[in-house]
């Protein structure tokens, strides 16, 4: 059974995974470079990114030191667990290097994010083009470093507990449900940087409003105003370290929920390599997604002078182009993989469906969340027009813009979910259903570097406004970096939706996966429950005899 039996030798197709992780690390590396060769400008554009900075590391270190306590007393009761023999040990060491490790995303993409904000600023100086180009290639940094600590966690262990440690006690399913508990460190991680980073966020960004607009009656962003530096720090610490932290844990939980739900399935029809196989898949999807993630980086551009309209088919333009590779290459891995499999109810095509419904769905709740939170549409424009009657009716017109914004997205992710069961054999194979679905999360995710990308943009656009106001730039680089603000804001919006979409269909692939590792486990008690009786009947039976 493959719940006890040795796993078989991995595929070649295995190894896209590291060596896409270790690439995305050193594009990262190569980007950060490049952006911190540009010039951070004149010495007061130096001294506000400074103050930011300064701000966001400190709040960065509080955090981490409350977050450290936390894994403290977490690895203490899962070594405890581990120690009587109700968990296993792995799961002390596992659950925090996966916190350890989206720590360090959040860490180097806010360094990034707050370096990059006066080194925009001065390069929309030169061409609206060179802007968006510093401040997309630090925003690429935050996307690479997410997939990939993420996905050289997932590989490395799997590596180990395949190659390196063979002979160790256990299967595919012991191993695949082993590491579905590291998960709980991203989880842990992703729970402080998300909700405290947003409410930092706002508290800052009301505050600033309050004390600026409100009372003394000055703008956005005014050097006079102190509570704008707490504003910017704000923006990086909920959409930079914030969503970097939270889309890390739906990257890594839909490729172990996945591998576990591959594993469940392949004990049905008791194959060893067909198991393998599946729990290879995911892996080698997400290392294939980092390389189409990393043309679509490279072709993201703007000509100068180019319109909102300009701005944001540059960026869907990088976006699209990594997902159309990512579909189509990602037929030519399934085909690979699964053309000589012989299963009843599987097809190869099936779970390449299954990953293109995960990929549509994505880019229709990006496109959907756009509509609804971009100037250029109607929903935007009709709560401004509420601005000629008061407050109190753009309260009332936002807030049902947002209630009715809600249906595209709830509908493309069941659409989304009842398609990728049924594209992958749930008819035939219930679990063979639901890995279908963890499939699709994980080809939603397979471009999140790219995706991230565009939103870890968005607070850097941000902050290089917010310091061309203080700095009392020309009204040339004001009008440019309002422009890269706006398409930020844009994108922020919608990296929320890709993330609430992602997050929808890896809580399910997580939940079902729960309960398969559950049912594989009470399985497996109840078969060495029945050996047991079986023994001892035949031990009193003989001694009955003797």
């Amino acid at each position: 059974m493959l719940a006890t039996t040795t796993p078989a030798g991995l595929p070649d197709l295995f190894y896209l995974a590291p060596v896409g992780a270790i690439v995305a690390l050193i594009m990262a590396f190569v980007f950060s470079r490049n952006v911190m060769a540009h010039s951070e400008g004149e010495p007061e554009m130096i001294e506000i990114a400074g103050h930011v900075r300064a701000g966001a590391m400190a709040y960065l270190k509080r955090q981490y030191k409350v977050v450290f306590v936390v894994f403290i007393v977490l690895v203490a009761v899962l070594a405890l667990l581990g120690y009587a023999e109700i968990q296993p040990i792995w799961s002390a060491v596992g659950v925090p290097i996966a916190g350890l490790f989206s720590g360090l995303c959040g860490w180097f993409g806010m360094k990034m994010a707050t370096n990059a904000s006066a080194r925009t600023t001065w390069a929309v100086k030169q061409s609206l083009n060179e802007g968006l180009k510093v401040a997309f290639r630090a925003g690429a940094v935050m996307g690479l470093i997410v997939v990939g600590f993420a996905l050289l966690d997932v590989s490395v262990w799997f590596y180990l507990w395949n190659e390196v440690l063979p002979e160790r006690e256990g299967g595919l399913v012991e191993i695949t449900s082993i590491m579905l508990t590291f998960g709980m460190g991203a989880s842990t991680q992703a729970l402080f940087a998300r909700v405290g980073g947003g409410i930092y966020t706002k508290a800052a960004d009301v505050g600033a409003d309050l004390v600026g607009k409100v009372e003394a009656g000055i703008p956005e962003d005014d050097p006079r105003n102190p509570a704008t530096i707490a504003d910017n720090v704000g923006d990086n610490v909920g959409d930079v370290a914030g969503m970097g932290a939270d889309l890390y844990e739906s990257y890594y939980g839909s490729i172990l929920a996945t591998m576990a739900l591959g594993a469940a399935a392949a004990m049905a029809f008791n194959s060893t390599e067909f198991g393998i196989k599946l729990a290879v898949a995911p892996m080698a999807l997400a290392g294939l997604g980092i390389f189409c993630s990393l043309v679509g980086v490279f072709v993201v551009r703007a000509k100068e002078n180019a319109s909102f309209s300009e701005l944001l088919k540059g960026l869907h333009k990088g976006v699209y182009v990594a997902s159309f590779l990512i579909a189509v290459l990602c037929g030519g891995l399934f085909y690979l993989l699964f053309r000589d499999t012989d299963i009843a109810g599987f097809v190869w095509w099936g779970p390449w469906a299954s990953i293109i419904t995960g990929l549509v769905a994505g880019l229709l709740i990006a496109y959907a969340t756009e509509y609804y939170t971009s100037y250029e549409h109607a929903p935007t424009q009709r709560i401004a027009k509420q601005t000629e009657t008061g407050a109190a009716t753009v309260i009332i017109a936002g807030i049902a813009e947002g209630m009715i914004s809600t249906w595209a997205p709830l509908i493309v992710i069941v659409v989304a979910i009842i398609s990728a069961f049924t594209f992958s054999g749930g008819n035939e194979n219930f679990l063979l259903g639901l890995y279908g679905v963890g499939i699709a999360a994980v080809g939603m995710l397979s471009t999140l570097g790219i995706t991230l990308a565009t939103d870890a943009y968005g607070p850097i656009a941000d902050n290089a406004g917010g310091n061309a106001e203080m700095t009392g730039q020309p009204p040339i680089v004001r009008e440019r970096t309002d422009m890269l603000d706006s398409l930020g804001n844009t994108t922020a919006a919608t990296g929320k939706g890709f993330a609430i979409g992602s997050a929808a269909l890896t809580a399910l692939a997580l939940l079902a996966a729960y309960v398969s590792v559950v049912q594989t486990s009470l399985d497996k008690k109840i078969t060495q429950d029945i050996a047991l009786v079986a023994e001892a009947e035949n031990t009193v039976a003989y001694l009955g005899n003797g």
